[in-house]
C-alpha cells in the first residue's frame, strides 16, 4: 500500500501529514480542539471536499491541515472557498503542507488568502542525504521563513524517517535543527516516524524545548512500520501529550495512512480514544 512517505518521495522529496494546546477545565482535563491532516482522508477529499469536511466536523474535528493532491493544495477548492467552508463548520484551516519550489510566491499568497497560520514544507528542496545538503536545505528554509514572516505566516518543516539517517556521524535531522533559525523555521514533529527510527520524541523535547510548534500524532505498528489506530501501536500517546508544554506544541494533527477499517471509522476510533484520556 502506498504511504504518504512514498507519496512525498514521488511528488517532491529529494527534488530540485491539530490540536490547540490542550484546553482543560479544572475538573475534566480532557483534550479538545483536535485536528487532522487531510492526507488521512485523501481519496475522500478528492471525491467530495466539502462533504468530507462536513463529516470531519461531525466527528468533532476542529483544526485542519491540508496536503498536496492531484487537485492542488486545496483539493480543487479555491483558498477563500475552503476557508469559508471550514469557518461555517466551526473548523479552522490552520496549516498546510506544501513544497518549496518555483511556485513558492503563489503558494504563500494563497496561504494568506486561506487564513492559514502555518505553511509546512513536506519534502527536502534539494537532493542528497549529506550534511552539506541539509545545510543547504536549512538555508532555504531560513529564507522561506523570512518570506513567510513578512506575510504574517509561520513556515516550518515536517520530518519523515529518512531525516534521522546519519552522515559523517551526524544525524541529519539534527543538522536541520542546528542550522535553522527557531524564530523563522517551526518544526512539525511526526511522532510516528520518530519512534520507528528508534528515537524518543521526549529526548528532542528536552534538547530543543519550545521548538516543535506542530505535531503529527500518529500511532505506529513498529513491526510493519505502518500507521494504525491509537492504542494499537508503539507510541506512548498519553506520555507524549503530557510533555506538550515542553515541546512548545500549539497544534497537533491526527494522521493515519493505513486503516483497519475505513478512514472515517478509524478516525472515530481515534477520537474515542482521545476522549478517554485525562492529563
Amino acid at each position: 500500500m502506498k504511504t504518504r512517505r512514498d507519496f512525498i518521495k514521488q511528488t517532491g522529496a529529494f527534488a530540485a501529514g491539530s490540536l490547540l494546546l490542550p484546553s482543560f477545565t479544572t475538573t475534566s482535563k480532557k483534550i479538545s480542539n483536535i485536528g487532522i491532516q487531510l492526507y488521512t482522508v485523501r481519496k475522500e477529499m478528492l471525491a467530495d471536499a466539502a462533504g468530507t469536511l462536513k463529516k470531519l466536523a461531525a466527528l468533532g474535528i476542529k483544526q485542519i491541515e491540508s496536503a498536496g493532491s492531484e487537485k492542488g493544495y486545496y483539493y480543487g477548492l479555491q483558498p477563500k472557498e475552503i476557508k469559508n467552508i471550514c469557518d461555517g463548520l466551526g473548523m479552522k484551516l490552520s496549516s498546510g503542507h506544501i513544497q518549496l519550489d518555483d511556485k513558492w510566491k503563489h503558494t504563500l499568497e494563497d496561504a494568506v488568502t486561506s487564513g492559514q497560520e502555518y505553511l509546512i514544507c513536506s519534502s527536502m528542496p534539494t537532493a542528497g542525504q549529506t550534511v552539506d545538503n541539509y545545510k543547504k536545505a536549512a538555508a532555504a528554509f531560513n529564507k522561506a521563513g523570512e518570506d513567510s514572516k513578512k506575510a504574517t505566516i509561520k513556515f516550518g518543516y515536517h520530518n519523515h524517517d529518512f531525516e534521522f539517517e546519519k552522515d559523517n556521524g551526524q544525524v541529519l535531522y539534527d543538522v536541520l535543527l542546528n542550522n535553522t533559525d527557531p524564530g523563522l523555521v517551526h518544526m512539525e514533529l511526526d511522532l510516528g516516524w520518530v519512534i520507528t527510527t528508534g528515537n524518543d520524541p521526549l529526548t528532542y523535547f528536552k534538547n530543543h524545548p519550545g521548538r516543535f510548534a506542530l505535531w503529527h500524532l500518529k500511532d505506529m505498528n513498529l513491526q510493519k512500520k505502518q500507521s494504525t489506530e491509537f492504542g494499537k501501536g508503539g507510541l506512548q500517546i498519553l506520555q507524549i501529550l503530557q510533555h506538550s508544554k515542553q515541546s512548545g506544541m500549539k497544534y497537533f494533527y491526527v494522521e493515519q495512512e493505513e486503516y483497519t477499517h475505513s478512514p472515517f471509522e478509524s478516525m472515530k476510533e481515534n477520537m474515542d480514544y482521545l476522549a478517554k484520556l485525562k492529563l
